[in-house]
C-alpha cells in the first residue's frame, strides 16, 4: 500500500494524504476503511450511517469537511455521523490535522478534511476517447456485494464526461465472537457525474453532481446496539451535492490563479419509528461560494479570497416536516502567505475574519466576529533534515444544530464563539530510502459549545477542551519492500476531564496510544502484496459523571494482495482480509461500554465486524 504523506503543515496544507491506490487496495466501503491506516484519524461505528471521524480526539463536527470543495456543515441526528461519501470516486483525501492555514475555512477548529473526488482525464489513457471500468465485489461477513460501473469519455478536444453507478447491499455484519449484529443491513445506491472543460483563455470548468442513498433497518439510535429501549426501526437517509469548480491561470501571469467553488448540499434523514410518533423527519441545507487568488511575486506566494456559505435546518413530522427551523450563515476573508525567506528558511502567515450570524428556533439571533491569525516556518539544516514550528487560532461563532433535537432546544442568551488555539512543532527527516518524522502538539477551545447530556436541551459554552499529543513516524523503502510504523498518542479533556463519547456527543472523546503499522512488497509491476495493523492500548478506570468505565485495546491486522493478470489495468483481482484473526472488539471511536453501571445497560456502540474476506474483480473497457 502506498505510504501516507506525513509533512510539516508550514510546507503543504494536508498533513496527511490518503491516495486512490490505497483506498482501492483496502477495498474501502466506509469512511472507516478509508481512514483506517491513519493514526491521528479514528472512526467508531462498524455500520457505515452511525460513524464519526475523530481528529486528535476530535469530533468531526468541529473540522471543517469539504468534497470538491463543497462544505459538509450541519448535524441531522446526534446518533448516526454527519458524513457519508463513496470511496470509489475518492482521488484522494487530504487531512489537517489541528487548526492551520486561512485557507482551511470557516470554523476549522480541530482541523480540516478535503475529499477530491476523480477527473474524467483520470481515468483516461493518452490517446484514449471513451472507456468503461466496471468493478465487483463480495464481503464474506456479512454475505453482500458492490457494484459499480463507470463510463467516461472525451466529448470533445477540450471537454470530458464521466458518469458513475454503485450499488452495495449487505445482511447483518457478525461481530468477532460470530455474534450478528441486528440493524447492520445496509442498502446504498449511489450516482456521480461529472463534465470538465478547457475554455478559451486558459479557463477551466468543472460541474458535479453527486447523489447518494443509504436505507435499512437500524437501531433508533444507530450509534448503538440493539437493545430492549433502542428496537429497529427503517431509517432512510439521502445526500445529493451539486459544485462548479471555475480556474483561470494564464500562463505568462504569476500574479494570476484563480479558483472559484459554487456548491449546494442537501442531506436528509428519515426515521420511522411507527409504534411512538411515526415519521420523522430531518434536513440540513447548505450552498456557498469561496473565490481565491494565488499571486507569485518574488519569494512570495500569496493566496487571499473570500467565502460565504448559509445553512439552513428543518425538522418536523408527518404532517409538517419543517415545522422547526434554524439558520445561520458565514461571511469570511483570509490571506495566507508563504515566504521563501532564504534557501532554507520558509515562513508562512496568515489571517482571516469571519463574521457569524445564527437566527435560531426560538427566533432568538446571536452574532459573532472576530480574527483567527497563524504563523509557521521550516528551517531546513541539509536537504535531507527539517524542523517546523506553528502556531494557528481558528473561530467559530453559533451556529445551527441537531435537526433531530430542535423541538423544544434553546441557545443559552450570553452563548459565545468559540476559540481554538494550536501549537505545533516537529521535524523531518528523508535520506537514502529512510524517512522520519516527529510533532508534538498542543489544541485549546475556548468556550467549547455542547448540550450537556443531563436536563433540557440547551446549548452553552461548557469550557476549554484541550487535545495534546505526540505523533512519530518511522519508513523505509528497500527495493521492492516497504515498511512503516507510526506511534500516536492523544489525550483529549474538557476542563481537565478526560472526554468520552457518550457524555461528550460532538465534542470528541479518548482515544488510546495507537500504533499502526504496514508491510508492502511489490513482486513485480503486476503483482503486490501487504499487511497492515493497528494497535490500540487499552484506556481502565475511565472517570465519568455515571461512574468509571473502561475501553480496551485491541490489535487489528489487514492483509491485501493484487494482480494484474493481464500486465495491465484492463483486468485486476483483489484480495483483501480485514480483522485477519478475527478480534472481537469495540472501537475507541465507539460509544463505549457503559452496561456495568447500573441503570445503563443498552448503553454501548456496536462492535467491530470480525474477519471479512472481500474479493474484487475490476474490468477495463
Amino acid at each position: 500500500m502506498q505510504p501516507l504523506q506525513v509533512v510539516g503543515a508550514a510546507e503543504i496544507e494536508a498533513d496527511h494524504v490518503v491516495d486512490a491506490q490505497t483506498i482501492e487496495r483496502l477495498q474501502a466501503t466506509d469512511l472507516e476503511d478509508v481512514f483506517r491506516q491513519q493514526p491521528t484519524v479514528t472512526v467508531g461505528g462498524s455500520v457505515g450511517i452511525a460513524q464519526k471521524v475523530y481528529v486528535r480526539g476530535v469530533e468531526d463536527r468541529l473540522l471543517n469537511v469539504t468534497i470538491d470543495g463543497a462544505s459538509q456543515a450541519g448535524s441531522i441526528f446526534h446518533h448516526i455521523g454527519r458524513l457519508a461519501i463513496e470511496p470509489e470516486l475518492l482521488k484522494q483525501v487530504e487531512v489537517q490535522d489541528g487548526a492551520g492555514r486561512a485557507t482551511s475555512g470557516p470554523g476549522a477548529l480541530g482541523g480540516a478534511i478535503r475529499f477530491e473526488t476523480k477527473d474524467p482525464e483520470d481515468l483516461l489513457r493518452p490517446g484514449e476517447d471513451f472507456g468503461v471500468l466496471t468493478k465487483l465485489g463480495y464481503f464474506s461477513n456479512s454475505e453482500g456485494y458492490k457494484a459499480n460501473t463507470t463510463l467516461f469519455g472525451r466529448l470533445t478536444d477540450d471537454w470530458s464526461a464521466m458518469a458513475s453507478l454503485s450499488q452495495t447491499d449487505h445482511d447483518s455484519i457478525e461481530d468477532g465472537d460470530g455474534n450478528e449484529l441486528p440493524g447492520t443491513e445496509s442498502r446504498q445506491r449511489i450516482g456521480f457525474a461529472k463534465v470538465v472543460g478547457q475554455l478559451p483563455a486558459d479557463q477551466r470548468v468543472s460541474l458535479s453532481f453527486d447523489a447518494r442513498k443509504d436505507e435499512g433497518e437500524r437501531a433508533q439510535r444507530p450509534q448503538w446496539v440493539r437493545s430492549s429501549f433502542n428496537p429497529v426501526y427503517p431509517l432512510e437517509g439521502e445526500r445529493h451535492t451539486y459544485t462548479v469548480n471555475y480556474d483561470f491561470v494564464p500562463a505568462q501571469n504569476k500574479l494570476v490563479n484563480l479558483g472559484l467553488t459554487l456548491y449546494h448540499t442537501n442531506t436528509n434523514l428519515e426515521q420511522d419509528v411507527e409504534d411512538r410518533w411515526g415519521l420523522y423527519y430531518g434536513e440540513v441545507e447548505s450552498y456557498g461560494f469561496d473565490i481565491r487568488n494565488t499571486s507569485r511575486a518574488g519569494d512570495h506566494e500569496l493566496v487571499y479570497g473570500v467565502d460565504y456559505r448559509k445553512d439552513q435546518v428543518n425538522a418536523g413530522y408527518d404532517e409538517d416536516p419543517d415545522a422547526e427551523e434554524e439558520s445561520a450563515k458565514v461571511h469570511g476573508i483570509y490571506v495566507q502567505d508563504d515566504f521563501q525567506v532564504t534557501d532554507k528558511l520558509l515562513v508562512t502567515a496568515g489571517l482571516r475574519y469571519d463574521d457569524y450570524q445564527l437566527e435560531d428556533n426560538s427566533g432568538v439571533s446571536f452574532d459573532d466576529e472576530g480574527f483567527s491569525p497563524n504563523l509557521g516556518a521550516t528551517y531546513e539544516f541539509t536537504r535531507e533534515f527539517s524542523v517546523n514550528a506553528s502556531y494557528a487560532e481558528a473561530l467559530r461563532g453559533p451556529t445551527v444544530h441537531d435537526a433531530f433535537k430542535l423541538e423544544g432546544s434553546q441557545n443559552d442568551p450570553d452563548l459565545e464563539a468559540e476559540r481554538a488555539r494550536n501549537h505545533e512543532v516537529g521535524f523531518n527527516y528523508d535520506n537514502a530510502g529512510w524517512s522520519l518524522s516527529g510533532k508534538v502538539y498542543l489544541t485549546r477551545i475556548d468556550d467549547v459549545i455542547g448540550d450537556p447530556l443531563f436536563g433540557p436541551t440547551r446549548y452553552e459554552n461548557l469550557g476549554e477542551l484541550e487535545s495534546r499529543g505526540i505523533l512519530l513516524a518511522v519508513a523505509h523503502q528497500w527495493k521492492k519492500l516497504r515498511a512503516g510504523l507510526t506511534y500516536h498518542r492523544n489525550e483529549a479533556e474538557l476542563d481537565g476531564e478526560a472526554l468520552n463519547t457518550y457524555e461528550h456527543n460532538g465534542i470528541g472523546t479518548s482515544i488510546g496510544d495507537t500504533w499502526v503499522a504496514d508491510l508492502n512488497y511489490a513482486f513485480s509491476e503486476d503483482l503486490a502484496a501487504g499487511w497492515a495493523g493497528r494497535f490500540v492500548t487499552g484506556i481502565d478506570d475511565l472517570d465519568t459523571s455515571v461512574g468509571e468505565i473502561d475501553k480496551p485495546g485491541y490489535g487489528v491486522h489487514d492483509l491485501y494482495g493484487q494482480w494484474q493478470p493481464t500486465g495491465t489495468e484492463d483486468l485486476v483481482l483483489t484480495l483483501t482480509i480485514r480483522n485477519l484473526l478475527d478480534k472481537q472488539y469495540l472501537d475507541h471511536a465507539s460509544n463505549e461500554d457503559f452496561e456495568p453501571i447500573d441503570d445503563y445497560e443498552g448503553i454501548v456502540g456496536l462492535p467491530e465486524a470480525g474477519r471479512d474476506i472481500r474479493l474484487g474483480l475490476a474490468v477495463r473497457f
